[in-house]
């Protein structure tokens, strides 16, 4: 307000008149519930006919329809023109076009006599409006999708973090350069339900597939990955009908992993809202604002206002989703979490976290060959084709079991068959780099080298060395003390034979000066030995 000067109050607007239909109802009521007393006056219903402007022949009227409709004013509609079952059909196969259906119907009722007379355009157009609600005459003209846009859904309950996961693939609408040709991307997301946070994302440069899956699975599990905090194991993941999300593969990943699998019913995205709601939002925040958006308007003819835009490169295209992908996480603020960000809301959340390490993913985001392979010496035969790594040397004859991602068949993962252990990558022989096979051959050297030396070693201790004498017997150079000899022998797994003595072989203790010792003198085995020198002397008296 400006100084000096008076403002004014703020006026509210005056509330609606009362609906005069409950009025009566109310009034009509109230006279009924009296009525079961005491007779009513007639001053009672002039005075009711007077406050609504009707005479007291009215007032009896209501009184009348309260009691045929068991004690509520009920008014009688106004009779109105009604479609007929065969008027809703011409109106389907006119998808919904109401002018269109009125000429039709009023042509057929001037050529075939016994035809239903149609009212005029405007009665049409009411009945239809009447009879039919926005989503029904919605669903005529687009489809189930522009029904389904008219209906009412019940927000989830948010719960706790990790608690449920959606996840989804969304094709980009954007046109990228991938070695010189042009694509639009796909994005599989994992999205937290509660949080509305992105745990983790795969971009293929194709049709994503179960591969796609696995990747975003590994990347939104770790919560050490560049979007962290989020991640961590969930509790149940929503999935719609797609066949490379019921796979097997994923099927036993998430088995593994403790969640629950939720299929959804196919073209339901209302069952999966908030990875929904980062689709498209990434469309308007994002890709709107990129060379080559498929959904920018045109020029008359469908020509593109800029033509000779330049088109973003795939790895482009790719760290900017990433920055966005971040952005969302800590910057953005969504009124549904209170204007805060999902990483606040992460952070406030005081659920546990159930994390996984890298190297259990390995053992469930990646399909596994039935039975174990053996290492060969030109590396693990799979599938017409050799894998080897540095790790392999020596290893020659040993089994394993061999993991691979679909469709990147020029490495795979090996594991130890009986626990399970993880052992190291391996790739295609063909495809191997060179510095690959140079770390081989160092490998290979090293192995070698080191059997040399163990060689040598063992040799040189075998080989006893002796001095030169002229006389006497002879005589070792490498002569060593007991002590050495006894820790020689530990290091190289020798016995202590005095471990393994019976009780009965032991030596017993000498006895101490306080021990009465027995000696029989009428044995004549005794009367023969000899005097033990150790033995104290017993003082004659």
């Amino acid at each position: 307000s400006t100084p000096g000067k008076e403002t004014a109050p703020m006026e509210h607007p005056p509330p609606p008149p009362p609906d005069p239909t409950q009025l009566r109802e109310l009034a009509v009521r109230l006279l009924l519930e009296d009525a079961a007393h005491s007779p009513i006056a007639p001053g009672r219903i002039t005075a009711l006919a007077r406050a609504h402007d009707v005479t007291g022949r009215t007032v009896r009227r209501w009184i009348e329809n309260a009691r045929a409709n068991g004690g509520t004013y009920t008014p009688a509609e106004r009779p109105h023109f009604e479609l007929t079952e065969h008027m809703l059909t011409v109106l389907a196969r006119r998808h919904g076009n109401i002018t269109r259906t009125h000429l039709e119907l009023t042509a057929e009722a001037k050529t075939k006599p016994g035809k239903p007379k149609v009212p005029s355009r405007a009665t049409f157009h009411r009945a239809v409006k009447r009879q039919l609600n926005p989503g029904q005459l919605a669903g005529l003209r687009g489809g189930e999708a522009a029904r389904r846009s008219h209906d009412v859904f019940g927000k989830r309950e948010r719960h706790h973090r990790n608690y449920a996961w959606e996840t989804d693939h969304v094709e980009a609408s954007v046109k990228v350069l991938i070695d010189g040709h042009i694509r639009k991307p796909w994005i599989t997301w994992f999205v937290d339900c509660s949080t509305d946070g992105i745990c983790g994302l795969s971009i293929s440069p194709q049709t994503p597939s179960r591969e796609s899956i696995l990747v975003a699975l590994r990347d939104a599990l770790l919560t050490t990955s560049e979007h962290g905090p989020f991640g961590g194991r969930p509790e149940r993941v929503r999935v719609d009908g797609g066949k490379d999300f019921l796979c097997k593969t994923v099927g036993e990943a998430m088995d593994l992993l403790g969640a629950e699998l939720i299929a959804l019913p196919p073209r339901r995205p209302d069952l999966k809202p908030t990875v929904e709601a980062v689709n498209g939002a990434v469309k308007t925040t994002l890709f709107a604002d990129m060379p080559g958006f498929t959904e920018a308007p045109t020029l008359p003819g469908g020509k593109l206002i800029d033509p000779d835009r330049e088109l973003l490169h795939f790895e482009t295209f790719v760290l900017l989703l990433l920055d966005w992908v971040r952005e969302w996480n800590t910057e953005h603020t969504i009124a549904g979490l209170d204007g805060r960000t999902p990483a606040q809301v992460w952070a406030a959340d005081p659920t546990p976290i159930r994390t996984v390490t890298p190297g259990d993913i390995h053992a469930f985001t990646l399909e596994r060959v039935g039975k174990p392979l053996p290492i060969t010496s030109k590396g693990v035969h799979w599938r017409k084709r050799d894998y080897f790594a540095p790790w392999m040397v020596g290893k020659g004859g040993e089994k394993v079991h061999l993991r691979y991602m679909p469709h990147h068949d020029h490495y795979v993962e090996l594991y130890e068959p009986t626990t399970g252990q993880y052992l190291g990558p391996a790739v295609m022989a063909n495809q191997a780099p060179p510095a690959l096979r140079r770390e081989l051959d160092r490998a290979r050297k090293r192995e070698a080298e080191e059997l040399r030396n163990r060689q040598k070693a063992a040799e040189k201790n075998r080989k006893a060395r002796y001095a030169a004498i002229n006389k006497g017997p002879t005589q070792r150079l490498d002569a060593i003390t007991h002590d050495q000899a006894v820790q020689e022998l530990r290091d190289l797994g020798g016995v202590d034979h005095s471990t393994q003595a019976l009780p009965g072989f032991l030596p017993l203790p000498a006895p101490t000066d306080g021990w009465a010792v027995p000696e029989s003198h009428t044995d004549p085995a005794n009367s023969h030995r000899p005097a033990d020198p150790d033995r104290p002397k017993k003082d004659t008296p």
